[in-house]
């Protein structure tokens, strides 16, 4: 017994040693994996972006951009209206859409380029977005900044940049307090119908042609004439009298 203890002793300090270390590995986590970002992933990550995540799954464009960050080096940009924008709305709003409607809703959250908030003070209005060509007037952003807040209009409401949740050069993930409307779906839609004007009472209508104040001008001319008529007849009977 006492040369087994003997043979233990200098081999419980390894022992323990190797416990910990085997410990420390299992409890490392593994890397992250390397590539582009996933729009999908790092919106769940942020939380609060459950409407917008299903409107951009629906639409398929979700795969669209994820595609487009893994095979080009074009950067883009994306406004993420939270739960609470949705809820905003008026109810209704996104069931009335078409499929085609609701794919430029979400493209019109998206940027064909990459704008770090700095460069926000410097842009040019309109911007263009994923859903149509600024310069040809179709949906388009425009951007005001004043100090570090930046805000977005569309024509139809006004949104304000509240914070970035992700960027890594590439793309870049802007919360915003608002759904981003485009004049080009909600601006008909939201103008009111003009009243129809009421006719003008104390101006009379002009009278058509063939009216009786036409038969009374032409009944006095017949009268003027008739009377000229009867002078001669007149002065006639007096010359052979």
């Amino acid at each position: 017994m006492t040369m087994r203890k003997q043979l233990l002793s200098p081999l419980v300090p390894f022992l323990i040693f190797f416990l910990c270390i085997s410990t420390t590995v299992a409890q490392t986590p593994s890397p992250a994996p390397s590539g582009p970002a996933n729009i999908t992933a790092v919106l769940e990550k942020a939380g609060q972006f459950a409407t917008f995540i299903r409107l951009m799954k629906s639409t398929q464009e979700a795969n669209q951009i994820n595609t487009q960050l893994n095979n080009s080096n074009q950067g883009l940009t994306v406004f993420a209206p939270t739960d609470n924008a949705f809820t905003n709305l008026k109810a209704g709003t996104l069931n009335s859409l078409s499929d085609q409607q609701k794919v430029q809703l979400v493209q019109f959250h998206i940027l064909p380029n990459f704008l770090s908030m700095s460069s926000f003070q410097t842009v040019s209005n309109p911007l263009r977005t994923q859903a149509g060509n600024s310069a040809a007037g179709e949906f388009p952003l425009n951007v005001t900044t004043s100090g570090n807040q930046v805000n977005i209009s569309t024509g139809v409401d006004t949104a304000t940049v509240a914070n970035t949740i992700f960027t890594n050069g590439q793309l870049v993930v802007y919360q915003v307090d608002q759904v981003l409307l485009p004049l080009d779906l909600f601006g008909t839609a939201a103008a009111p119908a003009p009243a129809p004007s009421k006719p003008d009472k104390d101006v009379p209508a002009k009278a058509p042609a063939g009216s009786k104040e036409d038969a009374s001008v032409d009944t006095s001319g017949a009268t003027i004439a008739a009377v000229s008529v009867s002078a001669v007849l007149i002065a006639a009977i007096s010359l052979k009298l």
